[in-house]
Formats: structure tokens, sequence, C-alpha cells
């Protein structure tokens, strides 16, 4: 009919089933319309929330600095160069717990960012279509797997092995070479910060390559079949316009599994010694992290100067998490900048 009546001609008379199918269609439903006053509501309940977040986040820091300040009074930021720990003599210094947190989280992205890397491309550009969804499935299973889980196999069974045949070989490699001897120095009994290292790398692997492959998959396909198109290799697609479009995703997956890594307590807690003393820069010896002191000690320490020189460990982790967000955020500002100069 509504063409007929675009070439100007005249409908003719409606039938018995035009008839029918008029009275039986419902007409349109009128949906109502939400007033100013809903709109004004939802407005008030979203910057509540961003307001209640912002004065959640400003109470813990102010009851982390209150609960450490006979701590802050005595040592100051002294404290963050003292490795001494000494709850009978009441001697504190957070040296050994910081290095522990920053070597183990650095051994940690140093494996799994590469290893996610390679997981996130190979399921997105080189899988097999039939492999794709079991394989990515039993990745993403590995973050289901309780952290006490994997302090315990990390000690039982990835500490020997570890010992065996990766410890002892470095040291008949590298004893007595300038330098490098150094991090392999100790005695290799598959604890410390090395194996904590491995364990948190493998902890925090399905978290960086999860969003990795999310955001690879995001990618305007056009993009990527048109650098095909042209003749570039796999490489040269993800390397120039997969990276380059989804380096904000990219970075914020790292930063993911890095405040995974700092802030993971019960793993290290089997795996890295539990040792508060500091003897070398050997990646074998046993250490201890903030997290692992924390959970340790917290419950057995009286009131006073040690309660308040582990709040005052738990304040560092504080600022160390916000430096290194704070960083990314720097980092991601400068490649921004860095693309409105090339354009």
């Amino acid at each position: 009919m509504s063409s007929i009546l675009a070439h100007g001609e005249s409908p003719g008379p409606l039938t018995v089933n035009d008839k029918a199918r008029a009275m039986t269609t419902p007409p349109p439903v009128q949906r109502a319309r939400s007033g100013p006053m809903a709109d004004r509501i939802f407005g008030y309940v979203a910057k509540g929330a961003a307001v209640f977040t912002l004065g959640l986040l400003l109470a813990i820091l102010t009851s982390l600095t209150i609960s450490a300040w006979p701590a802050i009074a005595k040592y100051g930021l002294g404290f963050l160069t003292n490795s001494a720990w000494d709850p009978v003599q009441e001697e504190f210094g957070g040296l050994v717990m910081i290095y522990g947190t920053l070597a183990t989280s650095v051994i940690a992205l140093l494996i799994a960012v590469p290893v996610s890397f390679g997981i996130a491309l190979f399921l997105t550009e080189l899988s097999p279509s039939w492999l794709k969804r079991p394989l990515g499935t039993a990745i993403e299973l590995l973050a289901a797997i309780p952290s006490i889980v994997y302090g315990m196999w990390g000690l039982l069974v990835f500490g020997p092995v570890l010992a065996t045949y990766v410890q002892q070989p470095l040291q008949a490699a590298f004893t007595g070479v300038p330098y490098l001897g150094a991090f392999v120095s100790g005695p290799p009994v598959g604890i410390g910060i090395l194996s904590a290292g491995i364990i948190l790398a493998i902890m925090i692997i399905p978290f960086i390559s999860a969003v990795m492959r999310d955001v690879f998959e995001v990618t305007p396909p056009m993009l990527k079949e048109s650098a095909y198109g042209l003749g570039a290799t796999t490489w040269e697609v993800v390397s120039k316009i997969v990276l380059p479009f989804t380096k904000t995703g990219v970075i914020g997956g790292i930063m993911l599994g890095l405040g995974r890594a700092i802030g993971e307590t019960m793993a290290v807690t089997f795996v890295i010694g539990n040792f508060n003393q500091l003897d070398s820069l050997s990646l074998f010896q046993a250490a201890n992290s903030i997290t692992s002191a924390l959970a340790n000690e917290f419950a057995e320490a009286g009131e006073g100067l040690h309660q308040a020189a582990l709040m005052y460990l738990g304040l560092v982790l504080f600022f160390i998490t916000f430096v290194i967000l704070s960083l990314s955020k720097l980092l991601l500002a400068q490649l921004r900048k860095g693309e409105g100069a090339k354009t």
C-alpha cells in the first residue's frame, strides 16, 4: 500500500484481512519518561558513590597514619633505610620488607608480562578457533586457585625443583663472575626472593593475559585486515597496529597484575623464608615482605612501638601502590602527548 501511495495512486478498498489486522495490532506502547527529579536523584547517587569512595580512601589513610604515629615520631624517614627488626629491643626498620616486596614484584613482572603477552597474542592472532575457548578458559581458571594452594605447592613441590634444576646450575655457572655472582650466592634451598617472585608471576599471569586478550580483541578488524593486505607480518600488525591502539588497556592490565603481586600475602609467606635480615643482594636468600611481616606478626604484636611499626609498614605499602599508579598515569599521559606530537 505504501508503494502505491508513493507513486500517487489511490489505495483499493480494505479487505477483511486488512480490517482484522488493524483491529488485532496493539497500539505502540508509550513509555513513561523519567522526569527531572529522577535524573537529579540519579546524579546525587552517582556523586555520593564517588564521594564515599574518596572519603573511604582518606579514612584508611588517616587511620593508618594515626596508628603508625608513634613509630613515625621515633624513626621518621630513617625507618625506610634501617634494616634492623628486633621486637625485643624495640628497634624497627622496614628496609628488609620493602626490598623483599619490590624485588619479588619486579621478578614477577619480568616473567609474567612477556608470558602474558605471548598468551594474548596466540589466542587472538594465531590460535585455531577450536582451541581459543578451552585454552582461554584453562588460563583463567588459574586465577581461581586460592593463594594458599599456590604457597603450599611452591613450598612442597616447586621449591625442591627450583633448588635442584635452577639454583644449583646458576650457582655453578655464575659463581665468581663479578656482579652476577652476588645475585646467585647463598644456599640453594628453594625458598627466598626468586622463588616468591616466580610464584607471584604464575599467580598474576591469568589477570594480565586476560586483560591483554580482551583489549587485543577490540582492535577494529578493518585496521588489521588492511595491514595484512599490504603485506604486513603478524608481528608487524601487532607492534604497529594492535599495541598502539590498545596501549592504555595493556598498561592497565600490567598495573592490575603489579597490584596483585604487591598485595599478595599467603603465597609469599610460604616461600619467601620470613627472614628479617638483609645480608646480601642474592636472589636465593630468605627475606621478608611487607604483607608477610604483617600476617606473621600482627596477631602477636603488643600495643606500643611494635604494633605502630607494623602499621608504619602498612602505610609504606599504601604509598608504594599510590606511587606506582601515579607513574602509570604519567606514562600514559606521555604516550598520548607523543601521539599528538607525531600528528
